[in-house]
């Protein structure tokens, strides 16, 4: 049974690329390659880790790009992505970029959903199992998933045209097939091509096994599941790679082994690096560190904000690996740098670039507003902000929603959205100067309200009771 196809952008083509037994360099070979603009660029970016394999294949790597070789053009890639949650976080976006990329060259690219193998959980890069997750959780997450991949890719086809005629992007969900299995026929057709020695030299089982856990079957077999992912799409859909993180070449080798005892076909595999935060750890959930890509987990001013913090020895690898601008300009934007560090221009452009492409135009306006009411005491900003965006700002703000009654004043205010305790003390807090209203401070007690001044024109107040404590006013009836 074919897999159902959930999505496709553009009519399209696909990325693919075959190489010999091994890890090959991308420095390697690419005067050969007739599409030898993406290895280079991609090498210059630094996209690119390690291939697999790397020699002994009838067809090596750059002769796969080879235009000029009939056949060859164009290739299929994909990328697997487990909903062990509901959201795709930073961590997901270089393999997605990756995938960008070579649909941008021409080649045709598959986000694969794991609806079957977060069951499971991959024990790649983990010291521990993963929480169990029932079928119903990931049922929904898989679904959630798929709509932030179907996003992301029409927000790139929309926001970043280049002129090229690009390749299709296509979204599956491994259930589709899995689910069709039944257990001892699986076992039967493929658990013979499987070596036991081999499956326990793979560095994350050998780590699992030394460790206080151990590690479990379902685990184990973690690698055999996604390995025949990869022979089912090159069966069904002519795929020759895969593309993960770098703490995945050994469940690619896995598929390439199974490849090519079953069909005597070579497929292939590249890794990119593992984004890590600064004390080393790959960002990610299970890490407790992710930047999502869901407005409703991480909000467009904290994934922007999150970039913009990027130090200065970061900035210029994350430019070449985030966004899609030349190398050229990526240039231009360091030399600038070094003549007005102060302005942190590549800081700001990183993170519009990567904001853009998660939340599209929309979303980078939000986070710039936000930015301006936040950081800058904007007026201008605060009365065009919506009461999302005054929530996803203010997160520990409290939300009233207040009739606005003829005489209201700055004490009747802040005791109708509980700010200041009754009686004196609170009156004291005002007069103090511990007040503002839409960052200005007010001293005055009974001054009344003013449409413009303490009311915005969204029909918001933003209300600030000393250094740190926030409440968003709603007025109705105005």
């Amino acid at each position: 049974m074919a897999a159902p196809m959930l999505r496709r952008i553009s009519p399209g083509r696909w990325f693919c690329t075959p190489g010999p037994l091994g890890v090959l360099s991308l420095g390697l070979r690419e005067a050969h390659s007739g599409d030898k603009g993406l290895l280079a660029v991609q090498k210059a970016r630094g996209l690119f880790k390690e291939f697999f394999p790397e020699k002994g294949t009838k067809v090596e790597l750059p002769e796969l790009f080879d235009r000029s070789v009939a056949g060859n053009f164009p290739q299929t890639i994909y990328c697997g992505f487990d909903p062990t949650a509901d959201s795709l976080h930073v961590g997901h976006l270089l393999t997605l970029l990756g995938l960008f990329h070579f649909q941008r060259a021409g080649h045709n690219v598959i986000a694969l959903v794991g609806g079957a193998t977060a069951r499971l959980g991959d024990p790649s890069g983990r010291t521990k199992e993963r929480e169990a997750l029932d079928a119903e959780r990931v049922g929904s997450n898989a679904r959630a998933l798929r709509r932030g991949l179907e996003t992301l890719a029409a927000h790139h086809q929309r926001l970043f045209p280049d002129g090229r005629a690009w390749g299709s992007f296509t979204v599956l969900d491994n259930s589709a097939w899995h689910q069709q299995q039944h257990l001892v026929d699986f076992l039967a057709a493929v658990g013979g091509h499987f070596r036991m020695g081999t499956l326990l030299s793979r560095l994350s089982v050998q780590a699992r096994l030394r460790s206080a856990e151990g590690m479990s079957l379902s685990e184990f077999l973690y690698q055999v599941l996604q390995a025949y992912d990869f022979y089912y799409l090159f069966q069904r859909y002519g795929c020759r790679v895969q593309l993960g993180g770098s703490d995945q070449l050994g469940n690619i080798v896995s598929g390439y082994e199974l490849i090519n005892k079953l069909t005597g076909e070579d497929v292939f595999g590249i890794t990119l690096p593992l984004i890590t935060s600064t004390t080393g750890a790959k960002l990610g959930k299970s890490a407790g560190n992710a930047v999502w890509l869901n407005r409703d987990r991480t909000s467009p001013f904290e994934l922007y904000q999150f970039f913009v913090r990027q130090p200065d020895d970061l900035v210029k690898r994350y430019l070449k690996l985030f966004t899609f601008l030349p190398l050229p300009e990526i240039d231009h934007i360091m030399q600038l740098h070094v003549k007005e560090p102060e302005k942190r221009g590549p800081q700001k452009r990183l993170a519009a670039e990567v904001t853009k492409l998660v939340h599209g135009q929309e979303g980078l306006d939000s986070a710039k507003r936000c930015t301006q009411a936040l950081y800058h005491s904007s007026i201008d900003a605060l009365e065009v902000m919506s009461d999302q965006e005054l929530k996803e700002l203010f997160k520990e703000a409290a939300f009233s929603e207040l009739v606005l009654d003829p005489g209201t004043s700055v004490l009747d205010t802040c005791r109708k959205a509980n700010a200041i305790p009754d009686g004196p003390r609170g009156y004291r807090m005002i007069t103090e100067g511990g007040v503002s209203i839409n960052h200005r401070q007010v001293t005055n007690p009974e001054s009344v309200l003013i449409v413009g001044q303490h009311i915005l024109k969204n029909g918001l107040s933003l209300l600030k009771i000393g250094k740190r404590n926030y409440y968003i006013i709603k007025w109705l009836q105005l």
